[in-house]
């Protein structure tokens, strides 16, 4: 199994000044996906499975966005403009294009080429914030597709039946959205099975919580894999 965790990171190195951010504005979850990271380490832990995570803000590059898109270097972010974004040079972009996508996108390319004939899923894990533009969001975990529906729809069928989570389709995004980048770039590019899971990350902040959402997260991803078969798609 391959888990993924694109935004994984606030960090942006020195000669970008911050882009111009308030410290609370660059450690904020428009930078990163907080405690998405310590979850999929735990989960990779327990599932044996290989993790590849971004190590960069996604202020700087959103590494589950293709290059061409306008908001894989965003110049605005929920209520943040992000001044070191604005006017930047095909050049510049180009550049962190080099620096920050293409060594992550090769480096996942790289496991899957070396593992496919064994890989069975490639899981991504997100976090978001349980308050986008002023809107309360109900959902606190997520189950999102690309292209390739099949482990999502397997996941919401097998959902455990006594979970205290408010568990939803395609919430608080979809493909449409412009998330599905990873899924359908090396997911379903190799006939390989994909999810993102998402997760209120209200419910993921203390090393507990971390704890036990990735218990809860693993048995179910567990529980899905013994009811599908690979590849024909789910039995």
């Amino acid at each position: 199994m391959l888990i993924v965790c694109e935004h994984a990171s606030a960090h942006i190195p020195s000669e970008f000044n911050q882009l111009g951010l308030s410290n609370d504005a660059a450690n904020s979850h428009v930078a990163w996906d907080p405690g998405a990271l310590p979850v999929a380490q735990r989960i990779a832990a327990d599932l044996d499975a290989v993790l590849v995570y971004g190590t960069m803000s996604r202020l700087l590059y959103d590494c589950n966005r293709p290059p061409e898109a306008p908001s894989a270097i965003p110049t605005r972010s929920e209520v943040f403009d992000i001044p070191g974004n604005a006017r930047l040079t095909a050049a510049e972009r180009e550049a962190r294009v080099a620096r920050i996508y293409t060594p992550f996108s090769e480096a996942l390319a790289d496991e899957i080429a070396c593992h496919l004939e064994t890989l069975k899923l490639m899981v991504t894990i997100h976090s978001f914030t349980p308050v986008f533009n002023g809107v309360a969001r109900e959902a606190e975990i997520g189950v999102l597709h690309g292209e390739d529906a099949r482990f999502a729809h397997a996941m919401m069928q097998s959902k455990p039946q006594d979970a205290h989570f408010r568990i939803r389709l395609n919430e608080p995004y979809a493909a449409v959205d412009g998330v599905a980048h990873t899924l359908d770039q090396h997911g379903q590019a190799n006939d390989l099975p994909s999810v993102m899971i998402e997760i209120r990350n209200d419910l993921i902040s203390t090393d507990a919580d971390q704890r036990a959402m990735a218990l809860f997260l693993t048995d179910w991803v567990k529980q899905t894999l013994d009811q599908v078969s690979y590849r024909g798609g789910v039995a």
